[in-house]
């Protein structure tokens, strides 16, 4: 008999996720005061990383080239202070590899407590770093260091926060539960923009002084809040289940990198690929796009407030668009969202050309609310569904990070690249838009559906 078209055609793989199904939850309900305690801390913990990491990015364009990066002609300022915010993406693979390992070995819920302090200590100390006034050129060399420790936290975060609410859940709900830890990120960003307005609207003049430090050092207090959350939540039973092989785990394996590459390296590109068009979206939307919207005369506070309401939208639909895809599959809902991704490309990329607000927010709302929405909701579950529960964490974060520096961090400079070969015009970026959703689209097709897997386990 032939092989079925898929993406783990390991013998092993099928017994790890069969070994999972006899230790997941028994329960049917989401709605009791464990898994309400789960999804609570999966959602609030993401929450408070994004609002770091992504105050760090509205910082990076507002306030750090004139901070840290006064000594350096304006145009020099800004690339250097985009340049550390790069810093903290190109570090989520790694944060993704380090807490993947030992999420892997030591537990989930470890990971989470330590990710969060993590980040939460850089970032308060971003707050209190003297400016490169006061002592000189070790300020910027601290800031990079302090944005890595960022990229490296918020690269454990996702991993974690995922598995969390996915393996506490009932098999026909994972999906949904999954979908708190990716609800997390617009609900962070949406909670950062909010909060450094009101500060620059608070402190006036004195917010390039002293100001813009507030939202950092308020993140001392979300921090305590989401650790009183996250120490109640219990570990995954999943992990728990697998610990009573962990002295066979340990005594003769290999690293769970070691495991992913040596067995799944088809598994991590796909679902990379797959992953691949929600990150480039973001990153043509949400930060090439708003250079575009002000440069084509756009008032700067309305780009914003776009942008905030575009999120609101992200939030709703990803929970919507995670419960479908409990009911028909993620693949199918990946593929409507791949295929919306495709035909609004360039609809999306004239309006935001037209140089005026309700033209930038149609194409926002439209392409980053609803359609990365529609792709945001499944993809946790998707990807975690792909790998077996002992080398999950690492698999599948390794794979999420990857998408995540590719698409949002490289996007906007390959966009801007492309506006220049193509003299101006923006059908090459259109192009490259397609091409991307396209060949995702072909990655989510060759991959397994998580229910495909349910059957072969009950078979």
């Amino acid at each position: 008999m032939s092989q079925p078209k898929n993406v783990q055609t390991d013998s092993e793989p099928q017994e790890l996720h069969h070994r999972e199904a006899s230790t997941g939850p028994a329960g049917e309900s989401l709605n009791t005061r464990d898994m309400r305690r789960v999804l609570g801390s999966s959602l609030m913990g993401s929450i408070i990383e994004y609002y770091d990491f992504i105050l760090y990015a509205t910082a990076a364009s507002l306030i750090f080239d004139k901070v840290f990066f006064s000594n350096l002609s304006p145009a020099v300022a800004l690339f250097a202070s985009f340049g550390t915010l790069a810093v903290g993406y190109v570090a989520r693979p790694l944060g993704g590899i380090i807490f993947g390992h030992f999420g892997d070995r030591i537990g989930r819920k470890k990971m989470l407590v330590l990710s969060m302090l993590m980040m939460g200590g850089a970032t308060v100390a971003i707050g209190l770093l003297p400016t490169t006034a006061a002592i000189g050129i070790a300020a910027p060399v601290i800031l990079v260091t302090l944005r890595f420790i960022q990229g490296i936290s918020v690269g454990g975060e996702w991993g974690g926060a995922t598995l969390m609410a996915l393996e506490h859940a009932p098999a026909n709900k994972r999906g949904f539960a999954a979908a708190f830890a990716n609800a997390g990120g617009p609900a962070g960003g949406l909670l950062a923009t909010f909060v450094v307005s009101g500060v620059s609207a608070a402190t006036g003049d004195q917010f390039l002084v002293w100001g813009w430090r507030i939202p950092f050092i308020l993140s001392a207090v979300l921090i305590l809040i989401g650790m009183l959350i996250r120490l109640k939540v219990a570990e995954s039973p999943v992990f728990k289940a697998l610990e009573a092989k962990a002295a066979e785990r340990q005594k003769g394996r290999k690293a769970p990198l070691g495991q992913v590459l040596r067995r799944f390296p088809r598994v991590v590109i796909v679902t990379l690929v797959a992953s691949l068009g929600f990150y480039t979206m973001q990153g043509i939307l949400t930060t090439w796009g708003v250079s575009v919207a002000v440069a084509e005369g756009v008032d700067r506070s309305a780009v914003l407030n776009i942008k905030g309401v575009a999120a609101v939208f992200t939030v709703v639909v990803c929970f919507a668009a995670a419960r479908m895809s409990d009911r028909f599959g993620r693949r199918a809902v990946l593929t409507v969202g791949g295929i919306a991704g495709i035909l609004w490309a360039f609809p999306a990329l004239q309006l935001m050309h037209n140089g005026t607000a309700w033209g930038f927010a149609l194409a926002v709302i439209v392409g980053n609310g609803v359609i990365q929405g529609i792709l945001a909701g499944p993809i946790g579950a998707y990807i975690s569904e792909q790998f077996p529960a002992e080398v999950r964490y690492t698999g599948a974060s390794l794979a999420y990070q990857g998408s995540s520096t590719l698409g949002a961090g490289f996007t906007p400079m390959i966009a801007t690249a492309l506006v220049a070969a193509g003299s101006g015009g923006y059908a090459l970026v259109g192009a490259f838009w397609i091409a991307v959703l396209a060949v995702g689209l072909v990655a989510v097709r060759m991959s397994r559906e998580g229910a495909e897997l349910k059957q072969k386990q009950h078979a």
